[in-house]
């Protein structure tokens, strides 16, 4: 049972309207993250805004969904893992194997993921204060400096959807439940 009220497009704010229209327009569904982030329509602002600013980072989109999937796990905010999962596998290249691996927290077989996923879970379990060793092998694997800063935005942008999520409580849409960890399979 979801804690927050889950808004649709004819209940939302009036400041966050347009926003949920414009994501069931790109998704074709009101996820329940949206719904939920447009009881305060700076929150639902804040996190369009800097996902939009996350898709312009030099980090592929399989990798920033490498750190998506790795922070929601963390955090434990199932939505966000299935949310993730859709897209590793639908936009992002990735198989089922290497989600389900991304899921339990285990390496995907590639090195350059397996040093991003290594590196994300170091800033989130250090809070930033990430190891000379873990930066070394980060940026080993091939990565920049910058690149180093991009996975933090990324953290940052999986903390807020994942902490909401985990606040409001609300269920994984119905479209993303296959995507689900313990549900999708390899």
């Amino acid at each position: 049972m979801t804690r927050l009220t889950l808004h649709t497009a004819d209940t939302a704010p009036e400041g966050s309207r347009a926003l949920v229209e414009r994501v069931i327009a790109n998704n074709g569904f009101l996820p329940n993250l949206i719904a939920a982030l447009s009881n305060a329509p700076v929150a639902l602002e804040t996190y369009l805004t800097v996902g939009e600013i996350n898709g312009r980072a030099s980090l592929s989109l399989a990798e920033r969904e490498v750190v998506q999937i790795i922070a929601a796990t963390i955090h434990g905010c199932d939505f966000c893992v299935a949310g993730h999962s859709a897209i590793a596998l639908k936009k992002a290249g990735f198989d089922k194997a290497a989600v389900v691996a991304l899921q339990h927290g285990r390496p995907v077989g590639d090195a350059r993921l397996d040093a991003l996923a290594a590196f994300a879970r170091e800033v989130i379990a250090t809070r930033g204060a990430v190891r000379d060793a873990a930066l070394a092998e980060f940026t080993g694997a091939g990565f920049l400096p910058a690149q180093a800063l991009e996975v933090i935005l990324g953290i940052s942008l999986a903390t807020l959807c994942n902490f909401a999520n985990n606040l409001a409580q609300s269920p994984v849409n119905p479209q993303l439940e296959p995507f689900r960890a313990g549900v999708l399979t390899a």
